[in-house]
């Protein structure tokens, strides 16, 4: 993507963010209303023949549709650059119903082994019981990848762009090129690091983009949601699946979620911005032993983020000399930047991936999965990045103090 194509789809987002979903609303309210209902009328035996009969579009029942939450994934098909997207109760709820809408005992699934914990849980434990295998491939490996496909069987890819927590970048591009040498096989891509404003999967060839909304499309840590977004007729199998398995969103929730994308082309500007400079003060600390991040030219994947981003996310993983105990008196001392699992919100959240995630395992169990003791992920925020910086050297700095003693 050249600089002057991202710039245009930048602007581009900006209107989508604020106008794209229905243009009319009740009343002729300038916000959409928020339909707090389960069940809706039909006004005869005739209408509700016509609506069976796919001559009338209109909402039958609280599970299968919503005025307010298909408004929201309207909004959402038209940032993604889909032809449609289908909202979920949770980003889990979107990866699970997804998967179990493609997948069939006896098939074959690919997935880079820095996808989500979640994700591969769900694939190599339940799926498994379910008839359906699963091979993990190293991010970046392409040779790997193309030897795992099995003609006739694999029927999905899936990857995430930027990763947690070390944010490697994946070439969409290049796991497109391996998915198209292979009939009947899907590209799923996990983009919620990147958000549509930073990435685009669908323009590099994937067929399904993913998102927990929970995240940067809320973007302020007050919702629980979902979503995926591709070509019409996938989107409708998954929508279909939705209804039998439940995991719908609720309509108030789908408000602060369109009301949150409305300024989210804004809010990532600032995560982008952020990040980066507390990233570049961050490589420079004597107290760090390495950072994290693709904006960075020591980060692996520098070359195909600049290539594939359009911003570098909200997101730096950093190493603290002095392993977990130091990592956990850094944390502690900050006083902006609060411990929280989460991330993608305009508040500053911080935590050990060491003890928030994998708590359970020793330290050895964790490092042969790749999380070191000394890590710490930070969801840059929105504000002052001065404030954000004197916040991490008060905690470095109670980090080095006490090591030193």
């Amino acid at each position: 993507m050249t600089q002057q194509t991202k710039k245009q789809t930048q602007q581009n987002l900006s209107t989508l963010a604020v106008h794209a979903g229905p243009r009319k609303h009740a009343h002729d309210a300038v916000t959409p209303a928020v339909s707090l209902t389960s069940t809706y009328t039909f006004e005869s035996t005739k209408e509700l023949c016509a609506y069976f009969d796919g001559d009338l579009e209109r909402e039958e029942y609280g599970r299968y549709g919503n005025p307010t939450v298909r408004g929201v994934e309207q909004k959402l098909a038209a940032l993604d650059g889909a032809q449609d997207s289908a909202l979920f109760a949770s980003g889990m709820a979107a990866v699970t119903t997804s998967l179990l809408a493609v997948l069939k005992a006896g098939d074959h699934a690919v997935l880079t082994s820095d996808c989500y914990r979640r994700t591969r849980q769900f694939v190599g434990s339940f799926l498994h019981k379910l008839g359906i295998e699963s091979t993990l491939v190293e991010p970046g490996d392409f040779a790997a990848l193309a030897a795992a496909i099995r003609p006739g069987k694999t029927k999905v890819i899936v990857s995430e762009s930027p990763t947690n927590p070390y944010l490697r970048v994946a070439d969409v591009r290049r796991l497109a090129e391996v998915k198209d040498a292979h009939k009947g096989v899907l590209l799923f891509i996990d983009s919620t690091f990147a958000t549509p404003v930073n990435q685009r999967p669908l323009e590099l060839g994937a067929d399904l983009v993913l998102h927990s909304a929970t995240k940067y499309l809320g973007g302020h840590n007050d919702l629980l949601a979902g979503c995926v977004s591709g070509r019409a007729g996938l989107v409708q199998a998954i929508r279909d699946l939705r209804g039998v398995l439940g995991g719908v969103l609720d309509p108030h929730s789908a408000y602060l979620l369109g009301r949150g994308l409305k300024t989210l082309t804004l809010r990532v500007k600032a995560h982008n911005e952020n990040a980066l400079t507390v990233a570049r003060w961050l490589e420079g600390q004597p107290g760090v032993q390495r950072v994290w991040y693709p904006g960075l030219e020591s980060h692996p994947d520098h070359k195909t983020a600049r290539e594939q981003l359009s911003g570098f996310g909200g997101v730096v993983t950093f190493e603290v000399k002095g392993g977990l105990a130091a990592g956990s008196r850094l944390v502690d001392a900050c006083r902006l930047a609060r411990i929280a699992p989460s991330l993608g919100g305009v508040e500053t959240l911080i935590e050990q991936p060491a003890l928030m995630s994998f708590y359970e395992l020793t330290t050895e169990q964790r490092l042969a999965i790749g999380i070191k003791d000394e890590l710490v992920r930070l969801s840059v925020g929105i504000e002052d990045v001065n404030d954000i910086i004197a916040d991490l050297q008060r905690g470095l700095a109670a980090a080095q103090l006490k090591e030193a003693a």
